[in-house]
């Protein structure tokens, strides 16, 4: 899929990247699952991601608020049962503990690099409570590029509730129209961009837009697409 056509591209001051589905493969968890259960490594992975934003929402529209990491467990436990796959306390943890450790798409790394050398302020915003971004970050490598890390349990309220997004624009005290918002899920890049952001879309699976009457600024394929809206100098 080649990126969509730039409609008189904004220039952003500063960049916020979703954490999970955008920095980290959040299915890199299959990989764990896939060893224990054979053959249903992939659809416990998919059910499991699945539940925990559903979960999310309906934790946050119902004014019932948990942390990211408890829905992630309450998920697993759910999508385990549904597909009849017997998981033990053991095996819970070990497949939690991976989600501490996600993998980084392969590109990640070289457009925060390039984001630093050009002057560019690169963030994150984040459903992940506090302890799973820190683990996560540091995992990766990633804590000398990424600051601030936003987390939305300080507001109590996930994405896409403008509460959660307000959090980016007031820690890096810019209009959102000056902050690029860079999110591989469909829902995250519509949500930013009715809140006001400039917005990229990483549309990995070429998925059809949700008809909303709403656009990203820009769809693109990865996440080198974040460096087209920062020319080098």
């Amino acid at each position: 899929m080649t990126s969509s056509a730039p409609r008189s591209l904004p220039v952003p001051r500063a960049v916020l990247f979703d954490a999970f589905g955008t920095l980290f493969d959040v299915h890199s968890v299959a990989v764990r699952a896939e060893q224990r259960f054979p053959g249903a490594g992939e659809r416990l992975s998919q059910l499991w991601r699945d539940k925990q934003i559903e979960y999310s929402r309906l934790v946050s529209m119902s004014g019932r608020y948990q942390p990211f990491w408890d829905l992630t467990r309450a998920a697993l436990q759910h999508a385990a049962q549904r597909l009849g796959l017997a998981l033990g306390p053991g095996e819970e943890d070990a497949l939690m503990n991976e989600y501490r450790h996600l993998s980084a798409f392969p590109e990640v790394a070289e457009v925060l690099r390039a984001l630093r050398s050009r002057g560019v302020r690169a963030g994150m915003l984040s459903n992940g409570d506090p302890p799973m971004l820190a683990v996560a970050v540091r995992s990766a490598g990633f804590d000398e590029w990424l600051d601030p890390v936003l987390s939305v349990h300080t507001v109590q309220r996930y994405k896409t509730d403008p509460a959660a997004y307000a959090l980016g624009t007031a820690a890096l005290e810019l209009p959102a129209r000056e902050v690029l918002f860079v999110s591989s899920n469909g829902w995250d890049a519509i949500g930013a961009t009715w809140f006001g952001y400039t917005t990229l879309w990483v549309n990995r699976q070429g998925l059809p837009i949700d008809p909303l009457g709403t656009e990203p600024t820009r769809t693109a394929a990865n996440l080198r697409a974040v460096l087209d809206f920062f020319p080098a100098t």
